[in-house]
């Protein structure tokens, strides 16, 4: 008798739920029965505790319909307080990220130098800033620009926030590129020297595209951390992002502090989720196009690519 489609398909996934793996032993009926167990308790656990925040609010009247109304039916505690706060919070976290990633990895490439005052020079920065709390850069910055420049204080939160964001944030990011050039196997260095290509060649044509792919989950949740921060310069700086939006409007709708806080932290979990969304998608693109081109150094290319003024290599 002959196999059907649908019966070959279904011996082959059966097949394949079987088959060992390398990482782990396929768990036994014991096991799973275990697992099961564990994963019950688990969940009983968690609605337990769900159920003891609810019960907790409900007994301090926090989720009374008349506190949660307001961001459903009033549209001017959104264009009041809320729209502005968010506004606010990406402008400071886009102009920390525009900043901090190109300086970031400029530092990051020059702990590589091989130039020791460069390397070192580097290195200080890079170790100084990363040591220092963020809300200490902020706060300093902050001191700074009002000792020794005009801004008006009405913008110089924004500048102290983004100045603390970029300085951290810079450090971290320069550890993340270098980290990340330094897991590429040497031979792509070999390589690249055997062809002729000098070392600003070798690190913008061959090590940085390759080592992007690999940093990218770092670099993205460095950036989380960022959109995350901005939040230090409300609550110290008076800056006017989502934070500091809480205290006027638990004061202007009946003191419902924990309606205020709950709707700004959904907020700042949807800003994040878009963040973190993109830059999934980013890295499956980047991935999808390594598998499917390949690329192929000519001999053109290599002239190309020879240090200017020496004559290309004689053809046989």
């Amino acid at each position: 008798m002959r196999r059907t489609g649908s019966g070959r398909a279904a011996k082959r996934r059966t097949d394949r739920d079987e088959a060992p793996t390398v990482l782990y032993d396929v768990p036994g009926p014991r096991a799973r029965r275990r697992n099961l167990l564990w994963t019950l308790l688990f969940l009983a656990a968690l609605a337990a505790v769900v159920w003891w925040v609810i019960a907790g609010l409900g007994a301090k009247n926090q989720l009374e319909a008349e506190k949660w109304e307001p961001f459903l039916t009033d549209g001017r505690v959104w264009q009041t307080y809320l729209l502005p706060a968010l506004k606010n919070t990406v402008i400071a976290a886009a102009l920390a990220m525009l900043l901090a990633l190109p300086l970031g990895a400029l530092l990051g490439i020059a702990r590589l130098s091989d130039h020791r005052a460069v390397r070192a020079g580097a290195g200080t920065v890079v170790e100084f800033f990363r040591a220092i709390p963020v809300l200490i850069l902020m706060l300093f910055a902050n001191a700074a620009y009002a000792e020794f420049t005009d801004i008006s204080p009405e913008t110089r939160p924004l500048y102290a926030v983004v100045t603390g964001l970029v300085l951290y944030n810079a450090s971290v990011l320069a550890e993340v590129v270098r980290a990340g050039i330094l897991a590429l196997p040497a031979g792509q260095t070999d390589a690249a020297k055997a062809i002729g290509m000098r070392k600003g060649q070798t690190m913008a044509y061959v090590l940085l595209p390759q080592s992007v792919t690999a940093m990218l989950p770092a670099l993205i949740s460095q950036l989380v951390v960022i959109v995350k921060d901005t939040a230090l310069g409300g609550a110290m700086l008076g800056f006017a992002e989502l934070l500091a939006s809480v205290r006027p409007m638990s004061a202007n709708y009946g003191a419902n502090t924990i309606a205020c806080f709950t709707v700004v932290a959904v907020l700042f979990v949807l800003l994040n989720l878009a963040l973190t969304t993109f830059a999934a998608r980013l890295e499956r693109r980047l991935r999808r196009g390594k598998r499917s081109t390949g690329a192929v150094v000519t001999a053109e290319a290599v002239d190309d690519l020879a240090t200017p003024g020496e004559p290309p290599a004689p053809k046989p």
